[in-house]
């Protein structure tokens, strides 16, 4: 099985999108016809394939999340008991709970079967940066 750990430096929320060094694993991997597991290995970011042509697309995802899980220190949210990490945190788990920490990608002629306008985003949750790390493999 082949694999690569894939190193993030984020700033902050956001969408950090790394289809060019999935599709660059894959060219180097030689597989012509396989699965490829994308698994991020945190709890308060997340994985997502999204629309990359329009960032206003990633403008709008940032601000629905924002307004679906505000932070915990927003009065809707004093419910939370977790609050050790900061107000960023409890919320960035419920959102990476509401996203995905896998996902599959089909490889077909050794290349990603991704749509024309679809790429690979890891999703930040939490305000300050962080490193963070993704993990490809084909099975």
């Amino acid at each position: 099985m082949q694999h690569r750990t894939i190193r993030f430096q984020t700033s902050g929320q956001g969408l950090y999108e790394f289809t060019d060094r999935v599709n660059a694993f894959v060219r180097e991997s030689s597989v012509d016809t396989g699965l490829l597991t994308v698994f991020v290995r945190h709890t308060s970011c997340s994985l997502i394939i999204q629309e990359n042509a329009d960032p206003d697309v990633q403008r709008d995802l940032m601000v629905f999340f924002r307004k679906l899980v505000p932070p915990s220190n927003d009065r809707e949210m004093d419910w939370i008991v977790h609050r050790l990490e900061g107000p960023d945190d409890m919320p960035a788990h419920i959102k990476a709970a509401l996203t995905q920490t896998s996902i599959g990608i089909p490889v077909i002629d050794g290349e990603t079967a991704l749509g024309t306008w679809q790429g690979i985003y890891l999703f930040e949750h939490r305000d300050h940066p962080h490193n963070r790390e993704v993990v490809l493999m084909f099975s």
